[in-house]
């Protein structure tokens, strides 16, 4: 009898495979994650978006309307009503400045639970939104300061540009113009090498715990080699969001002001306006607020997932999620969350053929030599090591091997076989196992009476020899000599 382990059931798939991913399965992972957790990715991301949205158009508005209110106290050319005039400007920019900020960190707390739930999602897990926060709670004000910090380096670089432009365009107004063409020019290029080299630092804060600095040097490091492929999936998704926001907002464009027409045929004109501002720029901005919500998901989900993918290249972290998929499912607890797990690891992979990993424990299909000659195969992952089973009875233990054959003694009443030399290319033959031997006589019962003896034959007499005559040379004819 074998003794085997316990059976456990095949581990669940998560929303990705484990092993490198390749372009097209970043990209199209990253929309079909959506139906994982919609309650999460769907409900909670956009209701916080649109919600935020909602609020920063409500109070700038709010505060646009009673700042620019004053001036109607105040005779038009005046020096007060330039003073008003300046002071609600500058009001209106320090509220909307502040709620920008505002939105911009609760935008990065959103980021931080779909970053959450996609890395819970690859391990097969799902949890709501209380367990998601739970996890991204202890690092919130770090992704806050990781947004604050950027948003004022941002803003700090657009006002030295333009506080160098303006000097350069007072002294020389034509270079001035050069300038600004020059920098526009030379900030979309910046910009997108810059988000992508800063593309995995929230995720690093997430999944890590990692602080601010150690998290832009994490993701610098892991975009050194993935640069192009992490700069396309973002590009791509920018598009598509951009061309269906544009596409459902060229309709209403066009037809807002003949639906105006056709709601007031008398030609009311306060009317006609109300209906072609609703239609034409109320109803598009909000489908384009919804279109950006779910693309911002979407960005989240492809940042993730970028993540995970340079990390499995760089750290073998896919051996680490198989490892804790494993042991999960066979029933372990308390298992070490495994993003947490040989951060900063270095694994040299082997160039698999086909753009397709290696099985594991096993070499690439195609690859012989040094490399993998005599290479030990690793068992497979949660079974034991193949047991050794002792030697049959009367046979010794193989050596490095198979036991050479028995050799077999020489068939009763031949002469061992003569040494010849074996013909060239064969081997020499087998001896030939002993004849068996006859089953004995069968006895008779031990109450018969013993038959009688048989007796010999009499010995026959051999016949005289005839005698022999023997005759001398010379001798006479008639004369015979008898012995």
């Amino acid at each position: 009898m074998t003794a085997y382990t316990s059976w456990t059931p095949a581990s669940r798939p998560g929303i990705i495979p484990l092993h490198p991913l390749s372009f097209g399965t970043v990209l199209g992972r990253s929309f079909s994650a959506l139906r994982q957790n919609p309650r999460v990715l769907l409900g909670f991301a956009m209701v916080v978006q649109v919600v935020s949205f909602l609020v920063i158009v409500a109070v700038v508005g709010a505060v646009t309307f009673w700042s620019m209110s004053r001036l109607d106290n105040v005779p038009g050319g005046t020096e007060a009503y330039r003073q008003i005039l300046a002071g609600s400007v500058a009001i209106v920019i320090v509220v909307s400045f502040v709620l920008g900020l505002a939105a911009a960190a609760l935008s990065i707390i959103v980021q931080g639970v779909v970053v959450t739930d996609v890395a819970r999602a690859t391990l097969a897990e799902r949890l709501r939104l209380g367990g998601l926060w739970q996890q991204v709670r202890p690092v919130a004000w770090r992704l806050v300061g990781y947004a604050l910090l950027l948003t004022v380096a941002v803003l700090a670089a657009i006002a030295a540009v333009t506080g160098i432009i303006i000097a350069v365009a007072a002294a020389a107004p034509i270079v001035g113009i050069v300038l600004t063409i020059l920098a526009v020019l030379a900030t979309i290029p910046v910009v997108l090498w810059l988000s992508t080299k800063l593309q995995l630092a929230p995720s690093v804060i997430i999944l890590e715990h990692g602080t601010i600095r150690a998290a832009i040097a994490r993701s610098w490091r892991l975009t050194r080699t993935r640069f192009w492929p992490i700069l396309g999936v973002i590009v791509l998704i920018q598009v598509i969001f951009g061309a269906i926001a544009q596409v459902i907002a060229i309709p209403f464009s066009l037809f807002g002001g003949l639906l105006g027409s056709l709601i007031a045929p008398t030609g009311d004109a306060t009317t006609k306006s109300i209906v072609s501002v609703v239609v034409a720029v109320g109803l598009p901005q909000v489908i384009s607020l919804l279109i950006s919500a779910v693309g911002a998901v979407v960005q989240a989900t492809a940042s993730a997932l970028l993540y995970i993918d340079a990390r499995m290249r760089h750290e073998g972290l896919d051996l680490d999620l198989m490892q804790y998929v494993e042991r999960r499912d066979a029933g372990a607890g308390d298992l070490p969350d495994p993003y947490t797990q040989h951060i900063g690891r270095v694994l040299v992979r082997p160039p698999a053929p086909y753009g397709y990993p290696p099985a594991q424990g096993y070499p690439p299909a195609g690859y012989a030599g040094a490399a993998y000659a005599g290479a030990a195969y690793a068992p497979a992952p949660g079974y034991p090591p193949g047991q050794s089973y002792p030697p049959a009875p009367g046979y010794p233990p193989a050596q490095g091997g198979y036991a050479p054959a028995q050799a077999y003694p020489p068939a009763q009443g031949y002469p061992p076989a003569q040494g010849h030399a074996p013909a060239q290319g064969y081997a020499p033959a087998q001896g030939y196992a002993p004849a068996p031997a006859s089953p004995p006589a069968p006895q008779p019962p031990a109450s018969a009476p013993a038959p009688a003896p048989t007796p010999a034959p009499a010995p026959t007499q051999a016949p005289a020899p005839t005698p022999t005559q023997w005759t001398a040379p010379g001798t006479p004819p008639g004369d015979t000599e008898r012995p």
